[in-house]
């Protein structure tokens, strides 16, 4: 099969200024809600960039928590790369990638670290087994064998069979604040829509701008 040959028209409808509220963030509720309401398959992944100190770019798949006016929310070891990527250059860069509706949406921002009451809230939230494997995976580490971290699963498991997981100081979580955010809109002919919101000096309006596809 040759690549250069798959291909498919974009026919779900087109998305014009007027539809455009002032802030990004009732738009992306909305496709966000419709994204779910399509089934799509883990609709809050978002691949999360970062750059290391040598300027290299490097990629991966995480699962937003929570946004509002204020950012974007998601939770990692603070050990990982993309922790420690984001302590010498805390700009980052998300993106949505909804095929099914033939829409994306990426976002560019600067990353903040959330406060340990916010860290703590969520971590006990999560399922217990999801809290142990927290302890358990040291993020981003070199592994010997999957053995090794199937062993300290159970292991940690045991332990905590009868107690409550306690927060590992190492986990925490990031708020994206917005600098950009941009609607792509799938259109026939490759003539799709995007819109571009970019945050104004002020820090509370937004300038709208449609870009060519």
């Amino acid at each position: 099969m040759d690549l250069s040959d798959i291909r498919r028209e974009y026919t779900r409808g087109g998305l014009r200024r007027h539809d455009l509220p002032e802030s990004p963030i009732p738009l992306f509720q909305k496709w966000l809600d419709q994204a779910i309401e399509a089934k799509l398959t883990d609709p809050t992944a978002m691949t999360v960039a970062t750059v290391d100190q040598d300027g290299q770019p490097f990629q991966r798949i995480v699962l937003l928590k929570h946004f509002d006016e204020n950012g974007f929310v998601f939770y990692t070891n603070l050990g990982s790369r993309k922790a420690m990527h984001l302590a010498d250059n805390a700009k980052i860069s998300l993106h949505f990638p909804w095929h099914g509706i033939e829409r994306q949406v990426h976002i560019t921002g600067v990353a903040e670290k959330l406060s340990t009451f916010e860290v703590m809230k969520y971590f006990s939230s999560r399922p217990k087994d999801s809290q142990i494997a927290a302890w358990a995976s040291k993020q981003s580490s070199r592994l010997t064998a999957r053995q090794a971290l199937e062993g300290k699963f159970m292991e940690l498991k045991q332990k905590f069979a009868k107690g409550e997981v306690p927060f590992p100081t190492f986990w925490g979580g990031y708020r994206v604040k917005l600098s950009s955010v941009e609607f792509w809109q799938g259109g026939e002919h490759r003539l799709h829509d995007r819109f571009l919101f970019t945050q104004t000096e002020a820090g509370y309006e937004w300038d709208i701008e449609r870009l060519a596809p």
